[in-house]
């Protein structure tokens, strides 16, 4: 049994873990940072099999400056990214994000925006009778207003992640193939972890960074996490819909989401009471659009009346069962554990604030970005921060 010594090790090479290591090395370049993924094909990942979606459209202070730093840091990131020639496009495509509004969630949604443009970001409240222009085949059933932010977007998050772990193996980082069996612990403080091959890797800093699987690497430290592993679907369908320019993202007051991707494709998707918790189940189903979906979107958007399901898959959601909000920093009781979890779907687009501010935390800098609201404490506390007094991501 072979014992192998770093300073940092990361459980989980998705985006997080490879933003964050990046943050890392370019802090230190001095530093052993091993990144540990089972399954470097990222076929599972939730990554990967997220929408790709980014928006500036939130009701807390931190999750807005968040996406905030993330538009900076897109400004950019062909050029600070770029490894040996290679430059990343990520093709960020910045349609809007439109949000409609009814009656009960109006007066929230009017506080939020308040707050979005007090801090500077480009959201506006649509009337009624504005809302064709953004999205003319709409029936405005229900809708009391909108608001759209032209800023928000969608990319490839499989670029995104790529180029993190190009550059983060570029500045020094160890990406380890294999499956992170415990976390290792003795007296209050981690030592490493043990590998489900049976070796072991010495660190006095271990971040969790395993997405949906997140709770289960956590009580091999004895950490109880309220996360879990929630199966999401969507679903790209063809449509009689031939818009002349590609619509913004559209996000019902119910949870259906809509993306436009060219022609008369759409994705599709919505969070569901039915949907599963599970680690292992990635199999997509078209009766759920058919019998979940489908109905309402033809109340909405009529001309979806006539549609063809063309594919689908289904990625698991690292739902925080607290308050839907990230758990970010050291874990209390546990020296040296520090966790980027439970994200609960909108943690593709925080990569890069997160993986700032936990590199941050590990160094003992003081962070650019105060995220302690997002502090582990509260989950001992049960004192959940919620984004929506509706509990609404």
């Amino acid at each position: 049994m072979s014992l192998t010594t770093f300073d940092i090790l990361i459980g989980g090479g998705g985006v997080m873990g490879c933003a964050t290591a990046t943050y890392l090395l370019r802090a230190d370049p001095t530093l052993m940072v091993a990144v540990i993924e089972r399954d470097s094909t990222y076929a599972r990942s939730s990554t990967i099999l997220s929408d790709g979606n980014t928006r500036l459209q939130f009701n807390l202070k931190e999750n807005i400056r968040m996406s905030q730093y993330g538009l900076e840091v897109l400004a950019r990131f062909a050029d600070d990214m770029e490894v040996d020639g290679m430059r990343p496009d990520v093709a960020f495509r910045q349609q809007g994000n439109l949000f409609v509004i009814d009656a009960e969630s109006e007066a929230e949604s009017r506080e939020g925006l308040a707050l979005q443009q007090s801090l500077g970001c480009d959201v506006a409240w649509l009337t009624p009778p504005e809302i064709p222009a953004f999205f003319p085949a709409y029936t405005l059933s229900g809708c009391v207003g909108a608001t759209f932010g032209p800023l928000d977007g969608t990319m490839s998050p499989d670029a995104v992640l790529r180029a993190y772990r190009r550059k983060a193996a570029a500045l020094g980082a160890r990406f380890v193939e294999a499956e992170v069996a415990a976390v290792l612990r003795e007296a209050g403080r981690v030592t490493g972890v043990a590998l489900a091959s049976g070796e072991r890797l010495s660190g006095g800093a271990v971040l969790n960074a395993a997405g949906p699987w997140a709770a289960r690497l956590a009580r091999t430290a004895g950490v109880d996490l309220p996360v879990a592993p929630v199966k999401r679907q969507v679903f790209i369908v063809d449509t009689p819909l031939r818009p002349d320019r590609i619509l913004p993202g559209v996000f019902f007051p119910s949870g259906l989401y809509l993306f436009h991707e060219g022609e008369g494709l759409f994705m599709v998707g919505k969070s569901l009471p039915t949907d599963p918790v599970t680690e292992d189940d990635f199999g997509w189903d078209a009766g759920i659009f058919e019998a979940e979906l489908w109905p309402e979107l033809v109340a909405l958007i009529p001309e979806f009346d006539r549609l063809k399901v063309l594919r689908g898959w289904a990625g698991l959601y690292e739902v925080n069962t607290l308050d839907g909000n990230a758990i970010l920093g050291e874990w209390p009781e546990l020296q040296g554990f520090y966790l980027a979890n439970g994200f609960s779907g909108h943690g593709f687009q925080q990569c890069h604030a997160v993986g700032r501010y936990l590199s941050e935390m590990i160094l003992g800098a003081r962070p650019a970005l105060d995220l302690s609201i997002f502090g582990p404490r509260r989950i001992l506390d049960n004192a959940p921060v919620f984004e929506s007094r509706r509990k609404i991501i």
